[in-house]
């Protein structure tokens, strides 16, 4: 059965709160705020695609942080299936930080 745009919002918005508590192991700020993810789309059928990236493609635990992404998200009330979509276009900088996080880590 295909989700409502009303359940899909809801689905949206708790895949934040979940990415919100992921955290990057070299940077003590979540990956939703350190500007991690580029995208979130949840398709009717509650599968949603997320394009992500690291803060740099030698991270060494991409893999891991990847499947930590699947798998939190796969316990969202409504998500059936999560593709995830690493991606290093465009590279990740310090200018996709939340301005949250950038008080968070003293930068601002």
């Amino acid at each position: 059965m295909a989700a409502t745009p009303q359940e899909i919002l809801r689905i949206e918005r708790d895949i934040v709160n979940v990415l919100k508590n992921i955290y990057d192991p070299e940077i003590p700020v979540n990956i939703y705020d350190l500007g991690l993810i580029y995208e979130i789309d949840v398709e009717p059928g509650g599968k949603p695609s997320i394009s992500m990236t690291l803060t740099a493609p030698t991270c060494p635990v991409a893999e891991q942080l990847v499947e930590d992404v699947k798998q939190q998200v796969g316990k969202v009330n409504g998500v059936t299936e999560v593709e995830v979509n690493l991606t290093f276009d465009p590279p990740w900088d310090r200018s996709m930080i939340s301005e949250e996080a950038l008080l968070e880590l003293g930068l601002l």
